[in-house]
């Protein structure tokens, strides 16, 4: 059996590291790895690819814009989603853009590969909360409530940090792109969720696409 031949594409080179280390050489072949969506399709354009991997919030291009590229560019390619972002817009967003399958990376080495395999082989594969999310998207919802805080206008320090949270940045890269200390971004990180009334780091990211605040989201 000739192995999957795989491009790797997350801008968090650990990432990529850790994921190498769930697939049997025998089995999986990591033909190349790519830091964003633009350097994925550059090496598309020399590399003979089964499977796509990807994550979504990337720099330059991210994993959707991607997947829509690949789809008209290399139909024959399958694309992996493989992301935290476990929000129904996201997941709509990459299965509309074409991708066959969608998991999140605290998956199992197990799901891993079996995903990979079942979209290779031209099956689509979810994991099970992207499925029940998925299901619950079809179930007609009540109009949510709007929301009873008062918004008060973010200042620019504050939406600095929140863009690079949307871009699943952690604390202290926060802090090294930024020049500050970790401590500071969590104080900025309170007064963020507590002026916009959302209460994690997924509501944030929802409210940053909700009212555009950032081109590249």
């Amino acid at each position: 059996m000739s192995k999957i031949k795989i491009l790797l594409v997350d801008d968090h080179m650990m990432i990529r590291q850790g994921l190498k280390s769930f697939l049997e050489p025998e089995l999986f072949e990591i033909t190349a790895e790519a830091n964003n969506g633009k350097e994925a399709l550059q090496i598309l354009e020399e590399k003979n690819i089964d499977v796509l991997v990807t994550d979504i919030m990337m720099p330059e291009m991210d994993g959707i814009e991607l997947c829509a590229q690949v789809t008209a560019d290399f139909p024959q390619l399958k694309t992996l989603a493989l992301t935290m972002m476990n929000e129904s817009h996201h997941i709509k967003k990459m299965l509309n853009a074409g991708a066959k399958g969608y998991i999140l990376k605290d998956c199992t080495q197990d799901e891993l590969r079996q995903a990979i395999t079942k979209v290779n082989e031209g099956q689509n594969y979810y994991s099970s909360e992207v499925t029940n999310i998925i299901m619950e998207g079809l179930t007609p919802q009540p109009t949510p409530k709007k929301r009873l805080v008062t918004e008060v206008p973010l200042t620019k320090r504050e939406k600095e940090i929140l863009h690079l949270i949307c871009k699943e940045y952690s604390n202290q890269e926060i802090a090294e792109q930024l020049f500050i200390s970790a401590r500071t971004v969590e104080t900025h990180k309170r007064n963020v969720l507590e002026k916009t009334g959302c209460k994690n780091a997924a509501g944030l990211v929802l409210y940053s696409l909700e009212r555009k605040l950032f081109d590249d989201l």
